[in-house]
């Protein structure tokens, strides 16, 4: 499942424009259309949605190498729980800002920022908005009841697949959550969870639940001061991580936190013995003797209106917030999406998902454990170094029949599939261009009927024996029915290769505050660009529309977040005073009920002349028509013209997420197709290569030709000397551009572009007007 970038807390921003056509030569090798393989490919994992853009200095993610040969088509041919009681809310046509915090003696409200409040939930009148409310262990408790002897955790112990039932997993979330209760673990206090995904991250997670505290992940990128606020202000009584790296880290707060009172490590020998620090198999014979009964009376005090869950985002200007989910907003929306996207249950056929996001994202989260708790599904773990090779392995060997995969992951298959075809013979590079041909034609076709074709052609047939099939193959996608993307954008250029792979991506669109998902694509209802429409008892408005349609998105429904811990007045911002959540997003509905992302409120741009120009889409153009490029920004906010950053596509070092000077194969192969030499980005930053430089100026031109007005068009530009990246803080973890933080990182080259002195075109300096 994907999610869509979307602040406060965003997940994946669609984009709805048709970019101008590709320039010749700076077309990707390899006729732009045949298949390759995955070898060294580069995967920026996602790591949270921010209603801000993430601070430098706490978000930083590896870049994953999914190092395997895929060849591609070149290389080839040859039910409900029980009901509680609870308050709830109709969509109201006008409410008080008082009313709706539950001022005044009327009882729970829409919002709270205490950590034991409780809401009012948004219920419907009929259908899945009207489900009774039900807890997370009461949602557990049904899950066992039907599902009890299915699979669902697995993992790799070295070579043996080690696997949970539900009923196994049921008992050992109790074990370790009256092991929370022996160290003292008080009511509407936070567990904090610092590691990679694994068996002991989910049981940790629910056991902190049933024992009434908060689950907290924590992003295992955070540096220990990143880790002090977010354990301080959820005031953890206990701290999991994964290995003596993570315990280091709170090890050097410990004296900070005085809430703390034990840490725990699931993953290796200790390497030095501390008071309160204990291995896992320690932590949990420490509730042995713990009386069911007393865990049961905790339970029984658990309400669907009360927080169980903190999902923490970030900003650069701001502290982090911790943004609260409640029992409801965790199983409901569980509930709304399965029944959504039809996934379906144990009983009948099981679905299948491979764990290897981090779990302090909501996306991952929802997918990865509740989800599937709710439908009975069996979630296997990937291995820690899943984003830099083994993920492809992984894929191969579980064979999921659902797959989330954000942007990044689906972007460097298609170039390195692409790079690899580009070597194929000419005979499997035209079976490879007429396959995929084949295949965008009559997906395309599928789409816009709606999923409806009476009979797939013959020529489509031949394609996916000889090709579509051998590629899910190779990919371990061949049982995957659901391939999902978001937490970042994705370009049309990307959805259009896999679909002409008979490999539809479809989009999804939410924020942590929404506890995820608020429109999923479906096969027989999405469109590219768009992320789809709304879930079942979930509802969009569009605020204040423009002559086109185009105003922000606002969600309503049960998905929506309690409120952010402690943080009333940034509470007040996201929620207004009907209780509607603002995304922050701009967005418009086509005549068919598809949501479109247009752009972003925070990041329109307002030039000297007054003209508000959304930067995304022409970003996105930019990047379409010249392949070489890999990160484009836009500049001109109060400026009297566009200017435009620009980075081409360089390695990536495997271990630290760093670009490198190296150009990758594919750039490489470009240049040479433009006759130059280049092989570095320090042989082309800067105009240093003419060849490049007039290329890169006549993919511009094109975009220009394309814009909707004068003040639309991209006067001067520069190459940059290193690509955007998470450690270099210009992207955030889920790969979104963090706009201020660039603004402020190359302000000399900015402001060199609106330099009144006009001076000459050189190699050293492209800068002169055009």
């Amino acid at each position: 499942m994907h999610l869509t970038v979307c602040e406060p807390t965003a997940m994946s921003a669609a984009m709805a424009m048709d970019p101008p056509k590709d320039v010749g030569l700076l077309q990707s090798c390899g006729t732009g259309h045949s298949l390759a393989s995955l070898d060294d490919v580069t995967v920026d994992s996602v790591a949270n949605e921010s209603s801000e853009e993430e601070s430098a200095s706490e978000r930083e993610e590896p870049t994953a190498d999914l190092s395997q040969d895929v060849a591609e088509p070149a290389d080839i041919v040859r039910e409900q729980a029980p009901h509680t009681q609870s308050a709830s809310a109709q969509r109201p046509d006008s409410l008080s800002l008082a009313a709706a915090a539950g001022g005044g003696g009327a009882g729970p409200g829409l919002w709270t920022c205490r950590g034991d409040g409780e809401v009012r939930l948004r219920m419907g009148e009929a259908g899945t908005a009207a489900e009774p409310p039900v807890t997370v262990h009461q949602m557990f408790e049904a899950a066992v009841e039907r599902f009890g002897e299915h699979t669902a955790l697995g993992w790799k112990d070295g070579e043996q697949m080690k696997t949970l039932s539900y009923r196994e997993y049921y008992q050992a979330c109790r074990a370790a959550a009256k092991s929370f209760l022996k160290l003292g673990l008080q009511r509407y206090h936070g567990v904090g969870i610092l590691g990679f995904n694994s068996a002991e991250w989910f049981i940790a997670d629910i056991a902190a639940i049933l024992a009434g505290g908060f689950a907290v992940g924590i992003y295992t990128t955070n540096s220990s001061e990143a880790c002090q606020y977010v354990a301080e202000n959820c005031k953890a009584n206990v701290i999991v991580v994964e290995n003596h790296k993570q315990l280091q880290k709170i090890l050097q707060v410990q004296d900070k936190l005085p809430h703390l009172k034990a840490i725990i490590q699931y993953k290796d020998a200790l390497k030095e013995k501390r008071p309160n620090l204990y291995t896992w198999a320690e932590f949990m014979e420490l509730g042995r003797e713990v009386p069911e009964g007393q865990l049961d009376d905790v339970i029984a005090t658990q309400r669907p209106t009360q927080c169980c869950t903190l999902i923490y985002t970030s900003g650069t200007t701001g502290q982090p917030k911790g943004v609260m989910l409640s029992h409801d907003n965790l199983t409901w929306t569980a509930l709304a999406t399965g029944r959504h996207v039809r996934l379906a249950e144990a009983t009948q056929s099981q679905e299948v998902v491979v764990s290897y996001l981090p779990l302090s994202h909501i996306a991952a989260q929802m997918v990865d454990i509740w989800v599937t708790m709710r439908i009975g599904g069996a979630t296997y773990f990937a291995q820690p170094d899943a984003l830099k090779g083994s993920l492809v392995n992984t894929l191969k060997e579980v064979r999921p029949t659902a797959f989330m995969g954000v942007p990044r992951v689906w972007e460097k298959m298609q170039e390195k599939m692409k790079s690899i075809g580009a070597k194929s013979s000419t005979v499997r590079r035209r079976v490879a261009v007429w396959a995929k041909d084949v295949g965008l034609q009559t997906n395309l076709s599928k789409m816009n009927q709606n999923g409806a074709v009476a009979r797939p052609p013959l020529n489509y047939l031949l394609a996916k024996k000889l090709v579509f099939r051998k590629v899910r193959k190779a990919l371990g996608l061949d049982r995957c029915h659901k391939c999902y993307t978001g937490a970042a954008p994705i370009t049309k250029d990307t959805l259009e290769f896999f679909l002409s792979l008979d490999i539809p991506l479809y989009e999804l669109y939410g924020m942590s505050e929404s506890t995820g998902p608020h429109t999923i694509s479906l096969h027989d209802a999405f469109r590219l660009t768009s992320c789809g429409k709304e879930i079942s008892g979930c509802e969009s408005r569009i605020h204040r529309p423009d002559a086109e349609g185009n105003g922000e998105i606002c969600f309503w429904g049960r998905h929506v977040f309690m409120g952010y811990l402690n943080m009333a007045d940034k509470t007040a911002e996201a929620l207004d005073d009907e209780g509607w959540l603002h995304s922050g997003d701009l967005g418009k509905h086509d005549q068919d009920g598809f949501l479109f992302i247009t752009g972003r409120i925070k990041e329109l741009i307002i030039t000297a002349g007054g003209e508000n120009i959304p930067p995304v889409p022409i970003e996105d153009a930019v990047k379409d028509v010249l392949p070489l490029v890999s990160n484009a920004m836009l500049i001109g906010d109060k400026r009297k013209f566009l200017a435009m950053l620009l980075t081409v596509k360089c390695q990536v070092n495997a271990e630290t997420g760093a670009p490198e000077d190296q150009l990758t194969p594919e750039a490489v192969e470009l240049c040479r197709r433009l006759g130059s030499d280049a092989t570095r980005v320090s042989d082309v930053a800067g105009g240093r290569d003419r060849l490049v430089h007039a290329a890169i100026q006549e993919g511009v031109t094109r975009v220009n030709e394309a814009a909707a007005s004068n003040a639309q068009r991209v006067q001067k530009w520069i190459v940059l000397e290193q690509d955007f990246s998470i450690p270099g803080g210009e992207l955030g973890p889920t790969m979104k551009l963090k706009r201020p933080v660039v603004m402020k990182m190359y302000k000399e080259q900015i402001e060199n572009f609106y330099r009144d002195v006009v001076t000459p075109s050189t190699p050293d300096n492209p800068l002169a007007p055009k």
